[in-house]
């Protein structure tokens, strides 16, 4: 009785750490949608949950990395919710397909237009960014998350190499190395052309078969012509 007891206690001691650590995994972060290849584009998602029971999730601003510029920023509606983008002029021109670019998107910000995002809910909201820098890892976006009660959590504290997860992590994009894309392209096109060289093989080995038979029958027929005029040449010089 003591032990079953005791057992409790412990599930319910687990179960209430499992509940306080639990906000700590519920952050703001970024993921593409495939890959983030250096030098390239990609469509990324911001994840917003609401971490708060009694109030609702209606604003997010997003902050750019100003060391590495993106003059290339494309936002897709998102039901409910207002977009704005601002731009901010550059101390240092950018060249982007042979043309300088003097300024880059610094903030996006999605407003909610009606109840925003409930308790217990989260909300994506997609981006296509460019080009993507050649000269780093990865990518650290601030993001500011607002709630209708007032209250602001700030997720803007970057991941130190080696250290445990600080409590409000800054969303960070991962860039896989350029080369990563065009060889599965490379690779595509070869498996492409095995294919069509499997596939006129066939074509090829079918089509021998079908003159094959062709022929075969054609034998067959002349065959059976020859054997036909052998006999009704051997009946004529018999009733001869």
């Amino acid at each position: 009785m003591k032990m079953s007891r005791i057992a409790a206690a412990g599930t319910v001691a687990a179960s209430a750490v499992f509940v306080l650590s639990a906000p700590a995994f519920a952050h703001v972060s970024v993921s593409p949608e495939g890959q983030a290849a250096k030098g390239g584009y990609a469509t990324v998602n911001f994840k917003v949950p609401n971490e708060m029971d009694d109030a609702a999730t209606t604003k997010l601003e997003v902050s750019f990395p100003s060391e590495h510029p993106l003059a290339s920023v494309m936002t897709e509606p998102v039901p409910g919710w207002n977009v704005k983008v601002t731009k901010s002029k550059l101390d240092k021109p950018i060249d982007m397909h042979g043309e300088k670019i003097d300024e880059a998107v610094s903030k996006v910000t999605w407003t909610a237009d009606g109840k925003g995002i409930q308790p217990g809910s989260f909300q994506k909201f997609p981006l296509s960014l460019g080009q993507l820098p050649e000269d780093a890892d990865q990518l650290v976006f601030k993001a500011v998350q607002t709630y209708d009660n007032k209250d602001v959590v700030r997720w803007i504290e970057p991941q130190q190499k080696g250290q445990e997860e600080p409590e409000h992590p800054a969303p960070a994009l991962a860039l896989t190395a350029g080369g990563d894309e065009h060889g599965a392209a490379a690779d595509t096109k070869a498996d492409d052309k095995h294919a069509k060289e499997e596939s006129a093989s066939a074509d090829s080995s079918d089509s021998s078969d079908t003159t094959a038979r062709v022929l075969g029958v054609v034998g067959i027929v002349v065959g059976a012509a020859g054997v036909a005029f052998g006999v009704l040449a051997g009946r004529r010089r018999v009733a001869g």
